[in-house]
């Protein structure tokens, strides 16, 4: 919520500081101030400060006294196969993903295989400053994720229908792992939370990544490739 507090209080933090402390970006940020997920409060020379408590809550929380996320039975092939379940049948309201190609089903698997592995490091991670560390990585390797998508010619709505196919099957499956080793109603919706603020910074990440290589040349994916020489021929 926005307010107004004393300027030099050293529990509220610049917003560079601020998204340092969560690894994610100063624009997601921004957004969860709005929405008031964060407290924030506006100085009078327009400056946003942020609660480093507040911060702190959005932080996975110790995982030194519970197993591992792996030792649940959340794996990273179990992710897989649980989303290429939910794939198959979504594939009649996603037709593009019909006409991949298997070499960029490969590379897109392959990728997918490493954010999910990226995101239940982030998950396990054992305090705040390992997890902002592997959220960072998570959006470097989302990011990663858009470039690619853009390079086989996807455009940036089938990017974002791709990944938002993802979250579910993941969730699905955090909360079977939860069940399995008992987790509290508290550490359950504490790691569903930060799965979802997680994939969010993730899904920004994959956005920027495609749309810094919208302006490259892109490979059409094999359907496109088909009526673009269609198209030539009768020309």
């Amino acid at each position: 919520m926005l307010g107004s507090r004393p300027t030099r209080d050293p529990d509220w933090l610049r917003l560079s500081e601020a998204s340092g402390v969560l690894g994610v970006s100063p624009a997601t940020l921004r957004r969860w101030g709005d929405a008031g997920r964060v407290r924030v409060f506006t100085t009078p020379g327009g400056h946003r400060r942020f609660s480093r408590q507040g911060l702190e809550r959005l932080l996975p929380a110790d995982r030194s006294h519970r197993p591992s996320l792996g030792s649940a039975g959340l794996t990273t092939t179990r992710i897989t196969r649980s989303y290429r379940r939910a794939r198959r049948e979504a594939a009649s309201e996603l037709a593009w993903v019909l006409e991949l190609t298997d070499e960029q089903r490969a590379r897109f698997r392959e990728r997918g295989h490493v954010l999910a592995a990226r995101l239940l490091r982030y998950l396990d991670a054992p305090d705040g400053m390992a997890a902002a560390g592997q959220l960072r990585e998570a959006a470097l390797n989302a990011g990663d994720y858009g470039r690619v998508a853009a390079a086989e010619g996807l455009s940036l709505s089938q990017t974002v229908e791709g990944f938002l196919r993802f979250r579910a099957p993941f969730h699905h499956e955090l909360a079977t792992a939860a069940r399995r080793r008992g987790f509290d109603t508290r550490e359950t919706t504490e790691l569903l939370e930060a799965a979802e603020r997680a994939m969010d910074e993730m899904l920004l990440a994959t956005m920027g990544g495609h749309a810094g290589s919208v302006h490259g040349r892109r490979r059409p994916v094999r359907g496109q490739a088909v009526r673009l020489g269609r198209q030539r021929a009768t020309q």
